[in-house]
């Protein structure tokens, strides 16, 4: 791409939009950032479209939201019906996410292509119920999760309530690559009105079903109304979409007293009190905690902007507020589900558990205790729904729950993503299982690895961004993929997964297919059953490494840990 010139063809084509006339132009003697935001076109992937806000090619902006949604348009138009059932569209508290949510549905209508607009801000996972309860043929979500303030992204669902499979995201591509900015254009907001093509939404048609789907999922029925009134909760949205369903859920599920963080209730999208939205950083649990100690509640609850992704901060034995990992929360609720479904006699026999590859072996030891089948996935909450629709068209097995180490969790079958409203009332229920035993979800999590052992694992993400960012990045992969190495940190490498070639390599040199779509994920099996995954960010402009250690105790594990972090580290440097 050339970038001066694309950069001057902005300045031309969208000459009467004052604001990106003077935002660019103020940038005319930066090479440096004209290359950035030029350089290439904002990608569009399984999980849509995400980066900053601002004006060019590589940002999200309403030039490049309308060009995506002509181009989605038109792919949904294959099949003359998708025009009729519609789309459903749901935005977050994001700068741009009302915005851009209204653009959306314009252009959509424009094409032929009815439009169900939430009338207000609401979780992605509303968003997946939504779909599949109105029978739409698709979704759009303008979030941008966890990300900083100066994102915000483009989320597409199918049908199937599920992000869009690799296939389909490249028809998308595809499409809108064909379509020139001037040609993806909104319709009037009245006229799209008095034709039927745009439809407010919001409880009537929605959100009382959701909310009584949740309050469903409870695996031990009866338990928080009869003793929910003993929980002291405290609650953080994190300025985002979760403050009305998860408070909602959990008083209608029978718990009163949910103490709320009132500097973060509010939507915000400058989150004027985090570095990030994220729950996965324990800083955002740092006005929580000195309410919690206040309220005598035993654990926090944080969601993220998009409520899809929940956070914890536990009471330990000494009364300090630990924050726990996705893993761990992983594996408290996957014990709380199948020891509930257990000792009720409802636990089916051919019940099935899915988690993303690069999530705790831990999962494998319980569902191997309860004798559930465990099925792992490729990086990405849709691998998730794609098996749970395989088992809808096949009848093999009952979904019981899914979760990914970055914090996502579902039980429901009615939604396709991950779902931190369904995920705050089940801790809640654990929570009170575990009061009722005369213990807490600190030392509940203690039993679990005392029974089944210690895990120490971590993600650590290596920012890189820009075009150099890109290429770095890139290189690292590379650099992976020239050969296997024999150890990696004293650990013997039993076998190389390489998910973009589709093979398994063992150490003799005996090659498996590995039946998945491609993906540039390199996983690594050690010897004492160790594991080591590396792989891009598909969201971010970031590597991730994920470093996984077991042992019989904590401190050999964590040991064993920092030995295999220091020689991968080694390895990407």
């Amino acid at each position: 791409m050339d970038v001066m010139r694309t950069y001057e063809s902005w300045l031309t084509m969208f000459k009467d939009d004052e604001k990106l006339v003077k935002e660019l132009k103020s940038i005319a003697d930066k090479p440096k950032e004209i290359e950035d935001r030029f350089y290439q076109e904002l990608s569009f992937g399984t999980a849509g479209m995400r980066g900053v806000l601002g004006f060019g090619t590589n940002r999200m902006n309403i030039y490049n939201v309308r060009r995506a949604t002509a181009g989605f348009a038109e792919y949904l138009k294959e099949d003359p019906i998708n025009a009729e059932k519609g789309v459903a569209i749901a935005y977050d508290s994001r700068i741009m996410s009302p915005e851009f949510a209204k653009e959306t549905a314009l252009v959509l209508c424009n094409r032929g292509i009815k439009a169900l607009l939430f009338n207000a801000l609401r979780p992605v996972p509303v968003l997946s119920f939504a779909i599949r309860h109105l029978g739409c043929a698709a979704g759009v979500a303008i979030t941008a999760s966890h990300n900083p303030k100066e994102y915000n992204g483009y989320k597409v669902y199918g049908s199937d309530g599920a992000q869009l499979s690799p296939d389909a995201a490249e028809k998308v591509t595809v499409a809108l690559n064909s379509i020139p900015y001037q040609d993806a254009v909104p319709m009037d907001e009245k006229e799209a009105l008095d034709k039927g093509l745009l439809k407010y939404i919001g409880n009537k048609e929605v959100d009382d079903d959701y909310i009584n789907m949740v309050l469903s999922l409870q695996v031990r029925p009866g338990l928080l109304k009869e003793n929910g009134d003993k929980l002291a909760i405290v609650y953080t949205p994190l300025h985002g979409t979760g403050n009305i369903p998860v408070r909602r859920a959990l008083k209608e599920a029978g718990i009163p007293n949910v103490t709320i963080v009132k500097e973060q209730e509010l939507p915000d999208g400058t989150f004027p009190t985090v570095n990030a939205p994220n729950p996965e950083d324990p800083s955002t649990f740092t006005l929580a905690i000195p309410l919690a100690k206040e309220a005598g509640a035993t654990f926090i609850i944080g969601t993220d902007p998009d409520c899809d992704r929940m956070g914890l901060c536990v009471r330990d034995s000494e009364g300090n507020y630990r924050t726990l990992k996705g893993n761990q929360i992983g594996a408290l609720l996957l014990f709380h589900i199948l020891s509930s479904l257990k000792s009720r006699g409802v636990l089916p026999e051919n019940g099935a558990v899915c988690k993303s590859l690069v999530s705790t072996q831990l999962a494998k030891a319980i569902c191997d205790h309860f004798g559930v089948a465990l099925f792992d996935t490729l990086t990405g909450f849709k691998f998730i729904g794609e098996k749970m629709q395989e088992f809808d068209d096949t009848n093999s097995h009952v979904f019981l729950f899914g979760f990914e180490e970055s914090y996502g969790y579902l039980s429901s079958n009615d939604v396709r993503d991950k779902d931190a409203v369904n995920a705050s009332l089940l801790t809640a229920e654990a929570a009170c299982a575990c009061m009722l035993e005369g213990t807490t979800l600190y030392e509940k999590l203690i039993e679990i690895y005392e029974r089944f052992g210690y895990w120490e694992e971590n993600t650590i993400s290596l920012t890189l961004p820009g075009k150099d960012g890109q290429e770095k990045i890139a290189s690292i992969m590379a650099n992976m993929r020239k050969g296997v190495p024999e150890k990696i940190g004293g650990f013997k490498v039993l076998a190389v997964r390489d998910y973009l070639s589709g093979k398994r390599t063992d150490i003799s040199g005996a090659q498996t297919p590995l039946g998945t779509v491609p993906s540039d994920v390199i996983y690594y099996e050690l010897e004492g059953g160790h594991w080591v995954c590396v792989r891009p960010s598909g969201t971010e402009p970031k590597i991730k490494l994920y470093v996984n250690t077991c042992a019989k105790d904590a401190k050999t594990a964590k040991e064993l840990y920092e030995k295999l972090l220091a020689s991968v580290e080694h390895m990407v440097s």
